[in-house]
């Protein structure tokens, strides 16, 4: 069958893309050559991880990191894991700084700055900046090293570097991960961020219909030919990110409904298992347990790691699902309660039927498990409900399941079951779909044709005082004449479809004083369609848009014209002289 036609439009100097999905729970890299690309799209090389002394392979590596005392970088991924838990059982761990799963700190954190600190296990402190770059630099050395070892001729300075963010990630977020890489040693130049459920789309629409389940179309997809419209449900680790595509008629995509999801991730099923060990067991039987017998509690998640993603609804009754509960917490359950941890369970009404133990191992009623899954699946699919009632979404006939917690057999049958009239659609390997989309998004980033914004944006700005329109609190007086404070000046709408690079409403302003050698603009978001000022409710300070003037000397040549580039995955601003249209250095900050 014929390739897509949107290879043929692939940016030609990019000789070499490498990309690096950094998730919350597994991160990893992959790459490949645009030879090779023009070729097949879908070969790109990957690599396989050793999994501790098990030597097991494993498609991604955990998302964790350590530092020495002195904070020094010392590993990453397994080998930190392996290695903390070592220093933990001879109890050398205390002064060690170990973080797992802190790439949700970018999408719960609301102001976001560079001087930001992450908290370790144990709560000691480093910069979150130190953290993430050293994290990027190790996976970017790791792809070098491996290609050199390899002798696979990848060349560093013809690489396009590619890294995943989450859609729903706003733009302070995004900044910070550019930052984070450039620290990183990757060049601002050569280095494109991704949005994760578009990386999988990508991805997904070249895979051969025998890769997929759910789909009943001949050689490629059917449901991405053109004119389909399609949900991507990018279900990772920390959160779910939801984006609804359209396929074009030159095979292009455009997206039909604002990024949108939440932190609904498959962790959220390993904290209701915590919380069921803890109802077991009790809380400070488990916080003991897994402050002091760090191996132990490595093993036990390692396995339920790998076991969630078979628990499924097919379970019969009195069919029990069995996890091997390690020793230490028995003797921890001595130590802190006093009593022994089989015969205590005997007296607990809420539970005695419902788990049984046989030797280390915990026997667990299939209802119980299910449990685990309840709370964040229904969330998931409350939403998607709430999706698919808005009319931009009309005519959508399939669900695209992709991300590490898309391959979870419950979170499967929760979307099947809640949406029978749906395709619903499960690549292989799903897990891998946004690293390697990554890859596909690197070669063809022309490839995604618009987005929808998110939100309205906008400046702050002073506008003449009209005392019929401007409440008399807003109003301030400049060099002599009434002004009201705070005005919203609409660049483009919340839910505006915006192509790539497509600049909307340019708008003019003017230093706020006679010797300004730069303006400074405050730019604000809002979840309204046509805000008035920038203190109401549902508008957020979101940067600092800094023009220099700082060569201009007469007042009246300053007089700018500033315009935003939506469309993009990253928020562009451009600035221009309007006497001489000289273009100005610009720059947009959001980690003030």
């Amino acid at each position: 069958m014929s390739a897509v036609p949107v290879i043929a439009e692939a940016v030609q100097d990019r000789l070499q893309v490498a990309a690096i999905d950094f998730g919350t729970t597994y991160s990893g890299y992959a790459f490949s050559f645009h030879g090779d690309f023009n070729e097949d799209p879908l070969k790109i090389i990957t690599n396989n991880w050793l999994v501790g002394a098990t030597k097991a392979v494993s498609l991604k590596t955990p998302s964790c990191i350590l530092f020495d005392p002195d904070r020094n970088f010392h590993s990453f991924g397994f080998e930190a894991e392996d290695e903390y838990a070592d220093l933990a059982a001879d109890e050398k761990h205390y002064e060690w700084f170990y973080f797992k799963r802190f790439k949700m700190l970018l999408y719960e954190q609301k102001k976001l700055t560079r001087d930001i600190k992450l908290k370790d296990d144990k709560g000691l402190t480093l910069p979150a900046m130190t953290v993430f770059s050293e994290g990027i630099r190790y996976l970017k050395d790791h792809l070098i090293r491996t290609c050199e070892e390899k002798d696979v001729g990848l060349r560093f300075e013809e690489v396009h570097w590619v890294i995943t963010v989450p859609a729903i990630w706003d733009d302070s977020a995004k900044q910070f991960m550019r930052e984070a890489a450039i620290e990183a040693g990757i060049d601002t130049k050569h280095l494109s961020l991704a949005l994760e459920p578009e990386a999988a789309s990508l991805f997904c629409k070249y895979l051969p219909i025998q890769k997929v389940e759910g789909d009943d179309g001949q050689g490629r997809i059917s449901s991405f030919a053109p004119g389909k419209r399609y949900l991507v449900l990018d279900a990772g680790g920390g959160t779910v990110d939801i984006t609804v595509h359209e396929t074009q008629s030159d095979g292009t995509i455009r997206e039909l409904y604002k990024a949108n999801g939440g932190p609904w991730g498959g962790t959220k099923i390993d904290e209701a298992f915590i919380n069921f060990l803890e109802d077991v067991a009790g809380v400070d039987t488990i916080e003991v347990f897994m402050k002091d017998h760090k191996e132990d509690y490595l093993s036990l998640f390692r396995e339920f790691e790998i076991k969630k993603k078979t628990f499924g609804p097919d379970l019969t009754a009195g069919q029990k699902i069995t996890f091997r509960l390690p020793v230490s917490v028995h003797e921890t359950y001595r130590i802190t309660r006093g009593g022994d941890f089989r015969r205590s369970l005997m007296m607990k009404q809420d539970l005695k039927d419902q788990i049984t133990f046989t030797g280390d191992k915990l026997r667990v009623q299939p209802r119980q498990v299910e449990r685990f899954f309840e709370a964040t699946c229904n969330k998931i699919v409350n939403h998607l409900k709430d999706i698919f009632s808005k009319p931009q979404v009309s005519g959508t006939e399939a669900i695209l399941m992709v991300g590490g917690f898309s391959e979870s057999v419950m979170l499967q049958h929760y979307i099947k079951d809640n949406f029978p009239e749906m395709k619903v659609i499960i690549p292989e390997d799903a897990g891998l779909a946004v690293l390697k989309g990554a890859v596909i998004f690197g070669h063809n980033p022309r490839a995604i044709i618009s987005r929808v914004s998110k939100f309205t944006y906008g400046i702050d700005v002073y506008q003449p005082f009209d005392s019929t329109v401007h409440p008399a609190s807003k109003k301030v007086i400049l060099d002599g004449k009434e002004k009201c404070d705070g005005c919203f000046d609409k660049h483009v709408t919340e839910g505006q479809e915006v192509y790539v690079g497509e600049v909307f409403g340019e708008k003019s302003y003017w230093p706020s004083s006679m010797s300004a050698t730069a303006v400074s603009l405050n730019v604000y978001t809002s979840d309204k369609i046509d805000p008035k000022y920038v203190d109401e409710a549902g508008c957020l300070y979101r940067g600092k848009l800094r023009v220099d003037l700082s060569k201009i000397e007469k007042y009246e040549d300053k007089n700018i014209i500033v315009k935003m580039k939506y469309g993009d995955t990253e928020l562009g601003v451009e600035a221009r002289i309007v006497k001489t249209g000289e273009i100005l250095k610009t720059s947009l900050n959001c980690l003030d």
